[in-house]
């Protein structure tokens, strides 16, 4: 192989690094989008869950309605 043929094939593999470099890049930053989504999604069910169980504590003390 010539020198020049070698560039050539040196280039061509850079080419295709960095385009798979910047498409892996690309989904890393998709990926660490849906887990940020996900961790406030998370995030907001518990402050759901916490007020929830904080009602039903609440409920249980109260005495029965005058009905029963």
């Amino acid at each position: 192989m010539d020198i020049e043929q070698r560039i050539a094939d040196l280039e061509a593999r850079l080419a295709f690094q960095d385009d798979t470099i910047q498409t892996l890049n690309d989904v890393l930053v998709a990926q660490q989008r849906s887990v940020e989504r996900l961790e406030a999604q998370f995030g907001l069910l518990a402050r759901r869950q916490e007020d929830l169980q904080s009602r039903m504590e609440g409920e249980g003390d109260e005495a029965p309605p005058p009905h029963y």
